[in-house]
């Protein structure tokens, strides 16, 4: 079965079952202090995160049972990247009931499925419910309802938290017991418990059932709505329906692969998985606003693009090829994302730059590297970063293939020490201004204008991304998944230059961040905050809640906003898929 026909009968037997299909969200996932402030994830590395609000009761706008095909990014398995199972980017076929059905319906249609659409040997089908503990008892309900399926009994295993208990995503929120299926694809071998043996059984489902609350203190109290939340990973299945030796061999990867294996010069399987496992990552990454940089978001694609590279020199490609992956991922996805075409030129963009960036100083670093006798010091680590760009986790990698320790600790020291350091000399560039002057503390001011406006005219889903600001311009990152129209870029200038106009004073607090968020108080978009936060808020009195904008900033500001001048929008455009940018001066 090739991945189209699995995903059409996927959403069509759901369907079928009164489930409304929702879009893919992006991999940034939008924050909303609203609903879940403590929700904080650099990446949707599931299906149900981007639903959390109506996990936890708000009412969905297409209804109760809901059906998706998710894209998701995780990196804590990175290292075991490039076998046959794991990925960085990935699929998830899922469906969800939010205070709908339960585990009766769930299990049995996962069952139905598997078993008469995707026709899989219900012999080979092992599975695993929740053991119970202190927390939770045993899914008794889960356990009997797969023997009523047919599932022999010793096919049925019992797992503790660490195998069959699902969430929370942070420290906080829903979660609860799930029951896994293992399909066997070795059943000669006789029967043996499927957990942590990949090289038979492959993971193809796991239903999950919300029914507890996590809070700050470790405790659990029953979810006032429970919920089910389902997850496929479409490469996995696709390995077993395809009869795969791994994920790399299955019909969305094999062009990348053929591409990879052409280039080489000193071919090996797992540098070539790395390689188009991290490309892939890298797409679509760019295709939801993610650019490289050396924090967060920016800096998780920049070592995924570095580590493509440093395999590719293991692999002898010798010609820049970044580009030429890409285009084969654009086009083998096209179909089912039809931005990528048009986000093409962008993604093609930052990636032919960070190639150029790093490739020139990877030969450098190698070689710097290899002048190392012994074990690798911390200081030594710092210069590899400092010098050659080299993220601390290729250090730590070539080290692992040369036999050599690192000083993991002394890098930590140095890193620290270098923070402090560039900390100092950036006092000066608070807000995104690249120079603090009376133009662009006035230009930080009006960003503050901007959002508030923008959040008035388009909807609170707006939350910023980003900004930089230099003498001549501000340039202002948000979330919003469509082009301005000409009349919402007049709406938000009218705005804008209304406050101007009516001269609003400018105040600074310092208070709980519990009492920001109480009164209004909005945060950068993934930014981590302390207790107690700086809030700057632009106001006709006094009074905070009686604010047009209010913001966690650090500053600078100018005292009243009759003093900024003309407010203007010179350009607005897309920088990836969920990810608007505006270009604005103001003038005398």
């Amino acid at each position: 079965m090739k991945s189209i026909e699995l995903r059409q009968k996927f959403l069509k037997f759901f369907e079928e079952k009164g489930h409304k299909i929702i879009p893919s969200a992006s991999l940034v996932p939008l924050e909303n202090v609203e609903f879940a402030p403590t929700q904080r994830v650099l990446f949707t590395t599931a299906g149900m995160h981007p639903l959390v609000p109506y996990l936890l009761g708000q009412s969905h706008p297409e209804g109760q049972r809901l059906v998706n095909i998710q894209r998701c990014l995780r990196t804590d398995d990175i290292e075991d990247v490039g076998d046959n199972v794991h990925n960085t980017f990935f699929e998830m076929l899922g469906n969800w009931s939010l205070g709908d059905y339960w585990k009766e319906k769930t299990i049995s249609w996962s069952y139905e499925f598997l078993i008469n659409f995707l026709k899989l040997d219900s012999k080979r089908i092992y599975v695993s419910v929740f053991a119970g503990d202190n927390d939770a008892p045993f899914d008794q309900e889960s356990f009997e309802i797969w023997r009523k399926l047919g599932v022999n009994e010793d096919h049925i295993f019992k797992y503790g938290k660490s195998q069959n208990w699902w969430g929370p995503i942070g420290q906080t929120g829903p979660c609860g017991p799930d029951t896994e299926m293992f399909y066997d694809l070795n059943p000669s071998q006789g029967k043996v418990d499927p957990a942590g043996n990949s090289n038979r059984f492959v993971e193809i489902w796991n239903d999950v059932f919300m029914q507890y609350d996590r809070q700050a203190d470790g405790s659990f109290r029953p979810l006032k709505q429970k919920n089910v939340d389902t997850g496929m990973g479409l490469e996995r299945i696709l390995m077993v329906l395809q009869n795969t030796p791994s994920i790399y061999e299955i019909d969305v990867f094999l062009p990348l692969a053929k591409k990879i294996e052409d280039l080489s010069e000193n071919f090996n399987v797992k540098s070539a998985r790395i390689v188009a496992d991290h490309l892939r990552a890298a797409v679509f990454l760019i295709l939801d606003g993610v650019i490289p940089s050396n924090v967060e978001r920016g800096y998780v694609l920049r070592r995924l693009v570095r580590r493509a590279i440093r395999h590719a020199a293991l692999l002898q490609i010798k010609r820049d090829f970044l580009n030429d992956l890409a285009k084969i991922v654009i086009k083998t996805y096209g179909e089912i994302y039809p931005n990528l075409g048009e986000f093409q030129a962008t993604i093609l963009e930052e990636l032919a730059k960070e190639e150029d960036k790093f490739k020139k100083a990877l030969a450098s670093g190698i070689r710097q590297f290899e002048k190392i006798k012994g074990d690798i010091s911390g200081r030594y680590a710092f210069d590899l970063y400092q010098n050659y760009g080299f993220p601390i986790e290729l250090t730590i990698e070539l080290a692992e293939e040369n036999n050599k320790k690192i000083d993991i600790v002394g890098f930590e020291k140095e890193f620290r020490a270098h923070q402090k350091l560039s900390q100092k000399a950036g006092q000066k560039t608070k807000g995104g201004l690249v120079s603090q002057s009376d133009k662009t503390v006035k230009l930080h001011t009006a960003t503050h204008l901007l959002h508030q406006a923008l959040r008035e005219v388009l909807g609170t889903h707006v939350h910023q991304a980003g900004s930089h600001i230099t003498e001549e311009r501000l340039r202002f990152d948000f979330s919003h998944q469509e082009k301005l129209t000409d009349n919402e870029i007049k709406k938000v200038e009218n705005i804008v230059n209304q406050k101007i106009k009516n001269d609003l004073k400018v105040y600074q607090k310092t208070i709980p961040k519990e009492a920001a968020q109480e009164a209004g108080a909005i945060g950068l978009f993934a930014q981590k905050y302390g207790d107690l936060v700086s809030v700057y808020y632009i106001s006709p009195t006094d009074k905070i809640e009686d604010a047009f904008s209010k913001e966690f900033c650090g500053g600078p500001h100018a005292k009243t906003t009759g003093k900024l001048g003309k407010f203007k929008i010179i350009k607005e455009e897309s920088l990836g898929s969920g990810i608007r940018r505006i270009y604005a001066t103001i003038n005398k």
